[in-house]
């Protein structure tokens, strides 16, 4: 069985992983773990399995929260492909953690990918992954199926450093929080979906647990979820200027 398992607030990582694990099987099993009580029941893998894990980059590392929901699958022995997504200047030690995850609970990560994908904050690499990224990620994940099928399954090495890139994994979120307008018509959407359960009933206060991932702001059918304060404005528009080099999807074979 081939399955995606994906920590993706804004369904970057989701698409990623699912675009790779539909070229070794259409019929994939998707696990999105996004959701602060999303985890399954059964977290186990076979031998004969195939994972795609894929997870956003938070402070060029894998957020804190999406690598302690990680460290609850097990596998056997179990095949894994590797991904990260990240829209900053470089994804640092995410992938090297990611593959150190994984590999501690009984999978052999045998591919990696960095893939490229829009920023959170600002206007940063702006609709990715966009056509050809998918065709990038496709034509990868043809190269990994064909590998697989001659046998080459030992584990890969990717980039990255131990110890890791110091710094919170994204725990306290930035310091900025979506804020709710009179279009709230309390529908419940953002509390439901939340990655860490981090809005209230009433859908306008966030608490402290808050990640500051837009989630809510993406998704609100209402436009009631929003960010307009001075410092972030003014953060957003810096940020943007800063980071206006086109990044490219990296791939480890």
């Amino acid at each position: 069985m081939v399955y995606s398992v994906y920590f993706s607030p804004t369904g970057t990582s989701k698409k990623g992983a699912e675009t790779i694990a539909k070229v070794f099987s259409p019929d994939f099993k998707a696990i999105d773990i996004t959701k602060f009580d999303s985890m399954p029941k059964d977290m186990s893998f076979k031998k004969d399995d195939i994972v795609v894990f894929g997870a956003p980059v938070y402070s060029g590392r894998i957020y804190k929260g999406a690598s302690e929901r990680l460290k609850k699958f097990k596998g056997d022995s179990t095949i894994c492909i590797i991904s990260v997504t990240y829209g900053n200047r470089a994804f640092d030690d995410a992938l090297i953690e990611l593959s150190d995850i994984v590999s501690e609970n009984g999978f052999i990560p045998v591919a990696g990918a960095a893939l490229v994908a829009q920023h959170t904050y600002g206007e940063i690499q702006v609709g990715r992954p966009d056509d050809n990224d998918v065709k990038e990620d496709t034509d990868f994940a043809e190269k990994v199926k064909s590998k697989i099928e001659n046998g080459k399954t030992e584990k890969i090495s990717v980039p990255g450093n131990r110890p890791y890139i110091k710094g919170d994994q994204g725990g306290k979120g930035g310091s900025f929080r979506p804020l709710t307008n009179d279009n709230c018509i309390q529908c419940g959407l953002c509390v439901d979906n939340c990655p860490e359960g981090a809005i209230a009933p009433d859908c306008r206060t966030i608490s402290d647990k808050c990640i500051a991932c837009f989630r809510c702001i993406r998704n609100c059918p209402m436009g009631a979820k929003y960010i307009d304060t001075p410092e972030y404005l003014g953060f957003a528009e810096s940020f943007t200027k800063k980071l206006s080099k086109k990044l490219e999807n990296q791939y480890f074979i």
